[in-house]
């Protein structure tokens, strides 16, 4: 999964901003937008991570100059480092943006089997510098409002209209403020880039009263961050608010580990963000949701409880996690367990994503999966289940 990432040191001028409204189209992939870019005069297509305090994260099958240097990164579990080139340009359709001493930075390879679209790195948050974005889930579109817009005179009606105040914590992310259903608060930035609805840290939820200390998760996983694979699990939180909007009940994804910074407790995804059009104001630190969508959640998605991926050296899609406790644990399926087939579905040409979306779906409902194992062939018939750990009352 991609998750937030947040530079050490963001040394970017605003941009400039326009004086009237500047509409830039983008394509909605499973769990997150991307848009067509001119980064240095190449044309690229960028995953919007509004977690990601800098301008651009490129794969570095994009030649777009020389190395400059090196960067520090951190996300929510870890730090690394990644090489660096210079942003000369970045256009998105007809907004020009002008980024001073701007860094692109140079990490992994093409990021499309992340995404099941063409996908050639990362845009963040510094794209929002200097005037009011909207984000248009509606009409899937960014619009580039100008810097005269104030969010902060309009009534909300707090039933389909919210306006949320930016926390001073996290200078290069975009905190707001959640509350448990008991009134405890936690800070959680608004991040485009995590797929899941919302993710936090267990001992969060210990610290609000959600999860009881040393009580272990019955249904245990792993998620993929930028710094690597972490334990993680699901968690049903019901009746919370989530930047001022009422949820009764929503699945969060639990990271098992601290977090690795100070200023902030999580986040919140792409899941929740999809139902509604946000216009961000980074310079007066306003936050404006309207759900059009007419709901705040999806219904939970029930699942086998596996983790699988294509090994290019076997040439097969391998499995990499089993979920304890799952269906797939209690039918004997391991690690390594080579996937043939997915409801006699020839499966060898499908990305990751697509493969692991056709494991989940309503619960109580039938799967097939072909598997081999050592060059032996069996069939596996599975029952999806609800694999979601309940938060503490």
């Amino acid at each position: 999964m991609v998750t937030a990432l947040l530079f050490t040191l963001l040394n970017t001028a605003p941009n400039v901003p326009t004086s009237q409204a500047v509409s830039v189209p983008f394509h909605q992939a499973e769990d997150a937008i991307i848009v067509d870019a001119l980064v240095n005069g190449k044309p690229v297509s960028l995953m919007f991570d509004s977690g990601f305090s800098g301008y651009i994260v490129l794969g570095s099958h994009v030649n777009v100059g020389p190395a400059s240097g090196t960067m520090t990164l951190r996300d929510f579990v870890g730090t690394f480092e990644a090489k660096t080139v210079k942003l000369n340009s970045l256009q998105l359709g007809a907004h020009i943006l002008r980024p001073v001493n701007a860094e692109i930075v140079q990490q992994g390879d093409d990021y499309s089997m992340n995404y099941g679209v063409r996908c050639d790195g990362i845009m963040g948050l510094a794209a929002l510098k200097g005037q009011p974005l909207e984000i248009n889930f509606e009409k899937r579109q960014f619009i580039f409002h100008p810097e005269s817009l104030d969010i902060r005179t309009r009534t909300p009606n707090n039933e389909t209209t919210f306006l949320t105040r930016m926390l001073p914590a996290g200078n290069d992310s975009i905190e707001l403020r959640v509350e448990a259903s008991n009134g405890e608060r936690m800070n959680l930035a608004l991040d485009t880039g995590n797929a899941f609805y919302a993710t936090t840290h267990k001992d969060v939820l210990e610290r609000v009263g959600l999860w009881k200390s040393g009580e272990t998760p019955k249904f245990m996983s792993t998620s993929y961050v930028a710094s690597g694979p972490v334990a993680s699990w699901n968690i049903m939180i019901k009746d919370a608010k989530i930047f001022g909007v009422p949820v009764s009940e929503s699945v969060w994804n639990i990271i098992d580990l601290p977090s690795s910074s100070a200023e902030g407790d999580g986040t919140v995804g792409f899941q929740f963000l999809k139902h509604f059009n946000l216009i961000i104001d980074l310079d007066r630190r306003h936050v404006w949701l309207e759900n059009f969508a007419g709901k705040v959640a999806d219904d939970a998605e029930a699942d086998i409880g596996l983790f699988a991926f294509y090994d290019r050296n076997r040439k097969r899609v391998v499995v990499w996690n089993v979920m304890p406790n799952s269906p797939a644990a209690e039918a004997g399926i391991q690690r390594g367990d080579q996937i043939l087939g997915i409801d006699s579905r020839d499966i060898t040409t499908m990305g990751w994503r697509q493969i692991n979306s056709m494991l989940k779906g309503e619960p109580n409902t039938q799967l097939k999966l072909d598997i081999s194992r050592n060059g032996a062939f069996s069939r596996y018939e599975l029952t999806r289940k609800l694999l979601v750990n309940q938060a503490q009352n």
